[in-house]
């Protein structure tokens, strides 16, 4: 009769476990950048933003991302240099084309540790599709995603950015780390 009562509590207990559903996690932004890197014939420069919107759908059962979306305002980058900065939105046509945003529904765990992203990256109003390696760790109870992938302005229909009329190198990278609680 002891054994009965005992297996009839754990099917109550088992019965009524939470499920762990698929939820949805914001990038903190106080740790998330996005940093876009470029290459004039007399200089190299970094553009930073700190103002990065970013969601998954993270699935806690199988430790898998289902779905993810970032968006970032052009204006939001700083390279150190005002003029710079205005240019570059000004070359963006930031105003017409405020953001460059990225999603993916197709996010696969590689036998590395590693993720790929495959998804639709949008910037000046072109979208093209983009695979992004990712890599995963945990900082301080944070999921911490960051990679790295490059780009031609002249995909995206951007006249490449001159000085002292020398232009830009067409490629330039984007990396990024997502920070998420």
């Amino acid at each position: 009769m002891k054994l009965f009562a005992m297996c009839l509590l754990v099917s109550i207990v088992l019965a009524f476990k939470p499920v762990l559903a698929p939820r949805k996690l914001v990038a903190d932004k106080t740790k998330s950048t996005v940093t876009y890197s470029m290459v004039h014939p007399m200089h190299k420069w970094d553009g930073v933003s700190h103002d990065v919107n970013a969601a998954m759908i993270y699935d806690e059962a199988t430790k898998q991302i289902q779905n993810v979306a970032v968006a970032i305002r052009v204006a939001t980058f700083d390279s150190q240099n005002q003029n710079r900065d205005s240019h570059m939105i000004e070359v963006l046509e930031g105003l017409k084309y405020p953001n460059v945003t990225f999603s993916s529904q197709d996010v696969k765990t590689n036998p590395d540790g590693s993720l790929t992203a495959n998804g639709k990256l949008t910037f000046h109003n072109v979208t093209k599709p983009v695979s992004v390696k990712v890599t995963r760790r945990d900082v301080n109870g944070q999921m911490v995603m960051d990679g790295k992938f490059d780009l031609k302005l002249t995909d995206y229909g951007i006249e490449r950015p001159s000085l002292l009329g020398l232009a830009t190198e067409d490629q330039f990278s984007l990396a990024f780390s997502l920070a998420f609680k």
